[in-house]
């Protein structure tokens, strides 16, 4: 498995369009063979602050999700309402062992 959150801080004005063009990638993205969990989470005390919380499958399953056109659409509309570039950190399972996602 493989695990991204991805942090992203959004400028205030685009924080509504950002949250409809994740969503939208969103809802696409928990339709991939390869993924097992996409979470949009938002920060309570801090609304301009995002974490994608995505769970592969595989590390194919992360690189197949790259380069399907609702990402690409989300990759490029969101681009500038960011704040400062996104950081995408990498995690392993390590418990349950043997998740069946």
């Amino acid at each position: 498995m493989q695990i991204v959150h991805v942090h992203v801080n959004v400028k205030p004005e685009f924080v509504t369009a950002f949250k409809e063009a994740t969503i939208a990638n969103a809802s696409n993205s928990v339709m991939e063979a390869g993924v097992a969990r996409f979470d949009v989470i938002q920060q309570a005390d801090e609304p301009t602050r995002f974490i994608l919380v995505e769970v592969y499958k595989s590390a194919e399953g992360a690189a197949a999700h790259k380069e399907t056109p609702y990402y690409l659409r989300w990759r490029d509309a969101v681009a500038e309402m960011m704040a400062e570039p996104r950081q995408g950190i990498k995690y392993v399972n390590i418990f349950p062992e043997d998740a069946d996602w």
